[in-house]
């Protein structure tokens, strides 16, 4: 379409050049000419409508739609005035669409530190959950959904759930001694 409508461009602003040096009375018989072949057209035609490319809509929305209504009407056109006008309209909105679609469809991706923050607080939890590692998100001051947290656990292939691994006593009593054996060693050392 951008092609079809960049040739009817350049072609009538070839036409346009070179009615420059016409004059006016050359200009009324051109126009006269061609109204009078719309009216055969139209006469052939009959009840069955014109077909337009969109390229062909596109350009007489453009070349026409700053003419007021009643200057429209009068001219010999194989549309009506309100068709210019919802072209034009249509035009435009296909213009501001295609300008306010968004580049990539979709969420945009989570943020690396937070993927990574996720997967770290799994490994050192085993026991919490995406719903448990979601809290301690919000927490901490990130904004992201429950689903987002469940999207990366899987997605690295940890098990959502709770059940990726049981504590055992050792384990456990191994992670709680780990932060008070500094406290310990300073109480010994007198």
């Amino acid at each position: 379409m951008l092609l079809q409508l960049t040739y009817l461009g350049v072609t009538n602003a070839f036409a346009l050049l070179r009615l420059v040096p016409v004059s006016d009375r050359d200009k009324d018989a051109e126009i006269l000419a061609l109204r009078h072949q719309v009216t055969v057209l139209e006469r052939q035609l009959g009840t069955t409508r014109p077909r337009f490319s969109p390229a062909d809509r596109a350009f007489l929305a453009a070349l026409l739609h700053r003419l007021p209504r009643d200057v429209l009407g009068r001219f010999r056109l194989l549309i009506r005035p309100d068709t210019v006008l919802r072209w034009h309209r249509n035009l435009l909105a296909r213009r501001h669409a295609a300008r306010s679609r968004p580049r990539r469809p979709g969420r945009p991706r989570t943020v690396r530190s937070i993927r990574l923050l996720v997967l770290r607080l799994a490994r050192e939890n085993p026991c919490w959950g995406y719903r448990r590692i979601h809290g301690e998100l919000l927490v901490l001051g990130i904004k992201t959904a429950a689903s987002t947290v469940w999207e990366i656990l899987h997605d690295a292939g940890i098990d959502p759930s709770p059940r990726r691994a049981s504590t055992t006593w050792a384990d456990f009593l191994r992670s709680q001694a780990t932060p008070c054996l500094p406290a310990i060693s300073s109480r010994r050392s007198p």
